[in-house]
């Protein structure tokens, strides 16, 4: 919904983003996707290694901004180490969803988190097909194999909990990434 249509039009953003825009204030990733807030859940990759939004470092403090990047590269660690569920769509491929010019691979934590998305999107009541892969693996192997930029939406449909891994050096190859893309691509002109 464009901004400023109806009452309570915005999209609750995910708490990453907090510690993204602190961390580099000119990144201009996009939004979560819009179906990345519903119910809370705990999960294994909450937790210890992100502070609570209220908590979070205000912005412009060097000790912040480095505080809030250690804490990001103790999450994703722990996220590549971690298997994750991997819902597969009708054609038996990873189910994605498109949004900001970004394809998201949804993946979960847990099967309660994989079943509030699937009650979230209507579709509580059918089987679900899923793989279950190493966080590592799906960055790794995975958003390569997608062939446009892609990133990871963790725990979509658990409101507060959800998690983006977005396409970025870092974060997935840097062939694949669409900073490091950039870079290159300014180099040769």
């Amino acid at each position: 919904m464009p901004e400023g249509e109806g009452e309570g039009s915005e999209i609750p953003r995910s708490s990453l983003y907090d510690y993204l825009e602190n961390a580099d204030p000119d990144d201009k990733i996009g939004q979560a996707p819009r179906d990345s807030v519903e119910s809370p859940s705990p999960g294994p990759l909450t937790g210890a290694a992100i502070l609570p939004t209220a908590a979070a470092p205000s912005p412009g403090s060097t000790d912040d901004t480095a505080r809030a990047r250690r804490e990001f590269s103790a999450l994703l660690g722990e996220f590549r180490r971690t298997p994750v569920l991997v819902p597969l769509g009708e054609d038996e491929a990873p189910l994605v969803g498109d949004y900001g010019g970004i394809r998201w691979i949804y993946a979960f934590s847990d099967e309660s988190a994989l079943a509030r998305f699937a009650v979230a999107r209507g579709e509580g009541s059918r089987e679900w097909e899923y793989w279950r892969v190493l966080g590592a693996r799906l960055l790794d192997a995975g958003v390569p194999a997608m062939g446009v930029p892609t990133g990871v939406a963790l725990d979509v449909g658990s409101d507060g909990d959800d998690m983006l891994f977005p396409p970025v050096a870092g974060i997935v190859p840097d062939a694949t990434a669409v900073d490091a893309q950039a870079a290159h691509g300014e180099e040769s002109q």
